[in-house]
């Protein structure tokens, strides 16, 4: 991989799972990394870690993407310790995965704001500076079931295809200004996500699944990866990923 080196990646979610996972893998590559959660002491241990083991640099801040405010400081940070942006990815999510029975309005609302309006506010900051530049790669973590759904997926699923539109409607926008768009679409996968299910039943399939038929957070990094690493003139637009042994959604 010779297209990563020195790139200015900056990570959302990046305190654990794919975000923690790909961090590790471009700061081998000689990445120069921003990281972002709301889990500060985590982002500090990881930026330690890979500063240690790696010669490359890594800054982190305190973000919830769900905050306009948090993510322009995190932006401005990216630019005033670099001056530039190469790769944003929008990788933080909430899975709290319910039957539409149920009415689970705060859950709705947080994966809306988290899965939507956190990529979209990442966007909106990042975009005009990759404009100035002529160049830059705007990523975005989303699922397989933006592609289809199933039992108790409806509002996740919602979230998932809405990304869907919004990275297509940026490639289209893009067209001839150096920027390349990429969804990563991943089947189940050994992430936190599954935790924050409420419902026992539902948790405890989705763990099952992922447990023995799931992915690995370095999997879907490593599609992360191969998107990042191809010519200005490549743009690899959607990956759709599944465990081999994964059978439904």
């Amino acid at each position: 991989m010779n297209d990563i080196q020195n790139k200015v990646v900056v990570i959302t979610g990046a305190s654990s799972g794919i975000g923690k996972e790909t961090a590790t893998l471009l700061a081998a590559k000689g990445a120069k990394l921003v990281l972002a959660a709301r889990r500060t002491s985590a982002l500090a241990a990881l930026a330690t870690a890979l500063t240690a083991q790696y010669d490359t640099e890594v800054i982190y801040q305190q973000t919830d993407v769900t905050q306009l405010a948090d993510m322009q400081a995190l932006i401005e940070l990216t630019i005033a310790k670099f001056g530039r942006i190469d790769v944003l990815f929008n990788n933080a999510g909430l899975m709290p995965v319910s039957m539409l029975r149920d009415s689970k309005v705060d859950e709705w609302e947080a994966m809306i704001d988290i899965n939507i309006k956190g990529a979209l506010y990442g966007i909106k900051y990042a975009l005009p500076l990759m404009e100035q530049q002529k160049s830059g790669h705007i990523i975005t973590t989303d699922s397989v079931t933006g592609h289809f759904t199933g039992e108790g997926l409806s509002v996740y699923s919602a979230t998932k295809y809405a990304m869907r539109a919004v990275m297509e409607g940026l490639r289209v926008e893009e067209v001839g200004m150096g920027i390349k768009s990429t969804l990563i679409s991943p089947g189940h996968a050994q992430t936190e996500l599954a935790s924050r299910i409420s419902d026992p039943q539902l948790r405890a399939a989705v763990l099952k699944s992922e447990t023995e038929t799931g992915l690995t957070a370095t999997d879907v990094a490593n599609a992360v990866m191969y998107a990042i690493d191809t010519p200005d003139n490549v743009g690899i637009n959607e990956v759709i990923l599944r465990s081999i042994d994964q059978r439904d959604y």
